[in-house]
């Protein structure tokens, strides 16, 4: 078979080694390319632009690339690689249960979650649940797939994307979970609607045994009225623990991880009645997403670096709106509706000090909706401008929730809120 990868990079590494090993030579195509050459093991490297149905019997992308983008227009076999990982596990169980035997291999049990915001932490979080049972994680964090096809553990936890789900068509979970959907990714998506749809898409290919967990607020959806499974629907952390028989009471972290945690249990719960309260309070909340630390002159810094979004920002907010903020705010936001984040922000003791290449836009929301605004261009100028105020004492807090994606200043999320730290901590 000729395989064809598109894209080249983190995602689809590992898959590129694991088809190598079973003998297969591939022809890779990737923007940065440009010009062809073979690579040591055998697999030929191209521009994009050499890509040619007739010269391919399959194509399995990186979930990155968008719809929109040539090599998905021309593709005729396109294939996600939660399918092509499905279709073998499916061939080795038909193969090994082949002639009559008992020794059916035993398919592994799928958990995808998914979501616009706190899906690394609620995968994190069933994962831990789970581990006596086998689970481990993979999708957008953890183990890579072909490393979990390797290793067969009896639970796949995958933090799913909307891109993933847009180009997988056949793979299901038995259990689907899914946080809240905010407006995010229009852009690539085309429309909150298909955002939605895709967001939502698993509940087709899923069958009567099935278990999905949906925010209310979607249940007008031709989708989740279709579903053959078993529904719960939730309106909040507190509904969905009553509807689930969990004893929130118990759970230690606040929200918005109150959800996370929430949904963690229900699905180890739902899984193998696994909603060990005292093991999921022993979970650390991951780098980058509020998390807070102290200069020497106890002043409040928050790092919510990882608050790429505008929902993810609210409840950022939400979680000091008791006391003034100093927010940093701006990045690169893909033309995100902003007017929820300054409807919400109106009224409260906020100051914002803007960076990215969204600036203009921030400055035109904050004077619209008068909220004070420092444009500081960039996040060094930002810090300068926060130090250098007389006023900042332990009564403040300052917050890093871009609701921006960082990559217009920055290589990743991680470096802006580790940039954020050291310049928070400076003499």
């Amino acid at each position: 078979m000729r395989i064809s990868i598109f894209g080249y990079g983190v995602t689809t590494t590992p898959l590129v080694a694991f088809l190598n090993a079973q003998g297969h030579k591939l022809c890779i195509y990737d923007d940065k390319f440009e010009n062809m050459k073979t690579d040591d093991y055998g697999n030929t490297l191209l521009p994009s632009s050499h890509f040619s149905p007739a010269q391919s019997d399959m194509e399995i992308l990186s979930p990155g690339i968008p719809p929109f983008h040539p090599l998905v227009q021309k593709a005729q076999n396109l294939v996600s690689e939660y399918d092509y990982f499905a279709n073998l596990l499916l061939e080795d169980s038909q193969k090994n249960g082949a002639n009559g035997t008992n020794n059916k291999m035993q398919m592994p049990f799928m958990i995808w979650i998914s979501g616009t915001n706190g899906k690394t932490t609620t995968t994190e979080m069933t994962t831990l649940l789970l581990e006596p049972f086998g689970a481990q994680s993979g999708g957008n964090i953890g183990t890579p797939l072909a490393q979990l096809y390797r290793q067969k553990p009896k639970v796949w936890v995958l933090e799913t994307s909307s891109f993933t789900l847009h180009y997988t068509h056949k793979a299901y979970p038995q259990i689907y979970a899914l946080l809240p959907v905010k407006e995010d990714h229009i852009s690539w998506h085309g429309s909150f609607e298909n955002y939605i749809e895709d967001k939502l898409s698993p509940l087709q290919c899923m069958d009567s045994k099935t278990f999905a967990i949906i925010p209310a607020e979607l249940a007008y959806h031709s989708f989740v009225k279709d579903f053959n499974g078993t529904l719960v629907t939730y309106e909040s952390a507190h509904d969905l623990a009553q509807k689930c028989d969990i004893h929130i009471q118990n759970i230690h972290f606040k929200e918005p991880f109150l959800l996370d945690a929430t949904l963690a249990l229900s699905i180890a719960k739902y899984a193998f009645s696994a909603d060990n309260i005292a093991l999921l309070n022993t979970f650390h909340i991951g780098s980058h997403r509020i998390a807070e630390f102290y200069d020497k002159h106890n002043r409040l810094w928050v790092d919510d670096s990882k608050g790429t979004n505008v929902d993810a920002t609210i409840a950022a907010i939400a979680r000091y709106a008791h006391t003034h903020i100093m927010l940093i705010l701006g990045g690169d936001d893909k033309g995100a509706n902003l007017t929820p984040l300054f409807d919400f922000m109106r009224g409260k003791d906020i100051e914002i000090f803007s960076i990215g290449s969204n600036e203009e836009r921030l400055i035109n929301f904050a004077q619209s909706y008068e909220i004070p605004i420092t444009a500081c261009e960039n996040l060094h100028n930002a810090m300068n401008a926060i130090h250098n105020k007389r006023a900042f004492d332990a009564k403040d807090v300052v917050l890093l929730s871009p609701a921006a994606a960082s990559l217009d200043q920055f290589s990743s999320y991680k470096e802006r809120g580790e940039i954020f730290t050291q310049l928070a901590l400076r003499e």
